[in-house]
């Protein structure tokens, strides 16, 4: 019994029921054009007056047209809203959008025909069966209700007819709940084949997907490169003034000077570009434009890094585009975060050259700590650099060259935007 209420009257069926209902409303301009269009076939007299084949007629008059409006493009999201909100469906189930190709918006229009068509007539039986199914319940108690016209034509005085229409008002109220519930079992079950995404709306969904994806990979990496090098800047430059203080030279403190300096500039500089990266994240702009420092911030870059790295920039880097103008700035960042981690502390030479339509970007530093390229563990710093070379269609090449370790990378700088500002 308990199972049967709850198929009957659970928080599910109420909801599909109220859904029935919204579909008897919005069905109601419909019905009434109906009711113009077979009055002059009914002697003049509209639906409300007349029998109840009349009525039928003006519903049969608006289903086609339900069906024609069914087609402007706002249909299919308005019943999917309403479908995913009242009709218990998973909300993965149904498509995103307008419906696009004739076949989405011949099954819209079916839902929509369908929608309407079963709401309008539980709404109907919804209005009609409640009240005289209460005054069968109330008629053994009522002697008004028993002498009434109604009660005298349709034979309810009589004793025997009275008290068996106290079933008779149950089991209509029942049946009531019983066709609203399997008519909202029925439309749920054939929401996703008519609501349900084409073949065409996964791939757009994939693709969207796709999208977001590259997107949050891209701020994994500006996040990746930024913080990462500013860590490795700060705690070696940390790490060497503190050496220098260990020491208790006098002649030294100019240098903890600039290493506190660097510090101090490094963690700046990368508390903005984060700012810049979450501010992205928060917003959840998939088409944003990543901002970030171009190759007119590399003297800043330089001396966050310390005072052993040295940058020769040959050409006007004024000409280099925005796009590569941020992705050479990160790949030098990366450079120099290597350099840092692998280096200990020995000179690092840098050299941007443009030549024509390339520029060319080399580091240098003695291999006295080892190799990026052997970390088994993962490192992203190498992995990074070639992505962002080959989405520009340049090249990498890193590797040990004599007793050192060169990072060489050729970026073509043909065509685009050039960039706002200049390296100095």
């Amino acid at each position: 019994m308990r199972r049967a209420g709850v198929l009957l009257l659970g928080q599910r069926a109420r909801l599909r029921w109220v859904h029935l209902i919204l579909g008897g409303a919005l069905f109601m301009p419909f019905w009434l054009v109906g009711t113009v269009v077979v009055a002059p076939f009914d002697d003049g007299r509209s639906a409300f007056g007349g029998d109840l084949g009349t009525q039928f007629a003006a519903y049969a008059v608006g289903l086609p047209l339900a069906a024609v409006v069914s087609l402007f493009p706002l249909t299919r999201p308005m019943s999917v809203a309403a479908a995913r909100a009242l009709c218990g469906v998973a909300a993965d189930r149904f498509a995103e959008g307008p419906a696009r190709g004739r076949s989405d918006r011949a099954r819209t229009a079916g839902w929509f025909v369908l929608h309407l068509g079963a709401g309008a007539l539980v709404s109907g039986a919804t209005l009609a069966v409640p009240p005289f199914a209460v005054s069968l319940l109330l008629l053994p108690f009522w002697a008004g209700l028993r002498a009434s016209a109604a009660a005298e034509f349709w034979a309810l005085d009589r004793t025997w007819v009275r008290w068996a229409c106290l079933p008779a008002g149950l089991l209509m109220l029942l049946g009531l709940a019983a066709v609203a519930a399997a008519t909202g079992a029925f439309l749920a079950g054939r929401a996703q084949r008519l609501l349900g995404p084409s073949p065409a709306d996964r791939l757009l969904a994939a693709e969207r997907r796709a999208a977001e994806l590259a997107v949050r990979n891209r701020l994994a990496r500006e996040l990746h490169d930024s913080v990462g090098h500013a860590l490795s800047a700060v705690t070696l430059q940390a790490s060497a003034a503190r050496r220098v203080l260990d020491s208790g030279s006098a002649r030294d403190r100019e240098f903890v000077r600039e290493a506190l300096a660097a510090i101090e500039e490094t963690t700046r500089r990368t508390v903005g570009e984060l700012d810049s990266v979450l501010g992205l994240l928060r917003r959840g702009d998939d088409e944003a434009e990543l901002a970030g420092p171009g190759l007119g911030a590399l003297d800043a870059l330089v001396r966050g890094a310390g005072p052993r790295v040295a940058l020769t920039v040959t050409g006007d880097l004024e000409r280099v585009p925005e796009a590569v103008s941020r992705e050479a700035y990160r790949i030098v960042q990366e450079g120099l975060t290597n350099a840092a981690r692998y280096a200990g502390g020995a000179r690092v030479t840098a050299r941007l050259a443009l030549h024509g339509e390339e520029l060319e970007i080399t580091m240098e530093n003695p291999l006295t700590g080892g190799a990026p390229v052997a970390r088994p563990d993962g490192g992203r710093g190498l992995l990074g650099m070639g992505e962002r070379a080959r989405l520009l269609g340049g090249t990498v090449q890193a590797g040990p060259a004599e007793d050192v370790w060169r990072l060489a990378v050729r970026l073509p700088v043909a065509g685009g935007p050039a960039r706002k500002g200049g390296a100095r």
